[in-house]
């Protein structure tokens, strides 16, 4: 029910929704572009109209009351960067131990635009031996969906330019705020 109800008010609002599910119960899925505060109401609904039971991480202040009981109540679980340790492993250990798991996260952190993405994600599916998965809001297209899925490998850099290679068509509410889809180095 609330899947077709999500999927009524996507298309209401002019949306389409593709997925390309991978074939395995656990894996990473990244959202992206994320240049908007409209991204995040978007994606729940998309989630919910593909009927994916979605888990995420956000940043602490989003768990505050009033609005904390809700954000908990859709998947969020709220990350201390300050505490952040080890939160890789953690994340590994959830892993094995849930029989089905779909850990979202945006890799590019924040709305406005940065010249790298977090790699968190690649991190924490290399830890979990979990595949990624590609998930879009194309607000050139109006379409919402997921797919791309592969494990990453040893080449960070090769899997980064597979991800680009998925986004390069993807276009952003606010494009200007769109974030390099690359690699932070120590040097940068």
């Amino acid at each position: 029910m609330l899947s077709r109800l999500s999927l009524w008010i996507l298309n209401r609002l002019g949306w389409m929704v593709h997925a390309d599910y991978p074939d395995v119960k656990k894996y990473v899925v990244i959202a992206a572009p994320h240049t908007s505060n409209w991204d995040f109401p978007l994606g729940i609904l998309a989630a919910k109209a593909m009927d994916l039971e979605i888990h995420w991480m956000g940043k602490h202040a989003l768990f505050r009351w009033p609005y904390g009981w809700f954000f908990r109540a859709i998947g969020g679980t709220p990350v201390y960067r300050e505490q952040s340790l080890h939160l890789i492993q953690r994340m590994a250990e959830l892993f094995a131990r849930s029989e089905r798991l779909v850990l979202a996260l945006a890799p590019e952190g924040t709305r406005k635009k940065t010249d790298h993405w977090k790699t968190g994600f690649y991190y924490i599916a290399r830890a979990a031996n979990v595949p990624i998965v590609l998930a879009y809001l194309d607000h050139g297209h109006k379409q919402v969906g997921i797919g791309g899925a592969f494990y990453p490998g040893n080449d960070i850099e090769a899997d980064f330019d597979q991800i680009r290679q998925f986004y390069k068509n993807k276009i952003g509410k606010i494009p200007e705020n769109e974030s390099l889809i690359k690699v932070r180095h120590q040097e940068d």
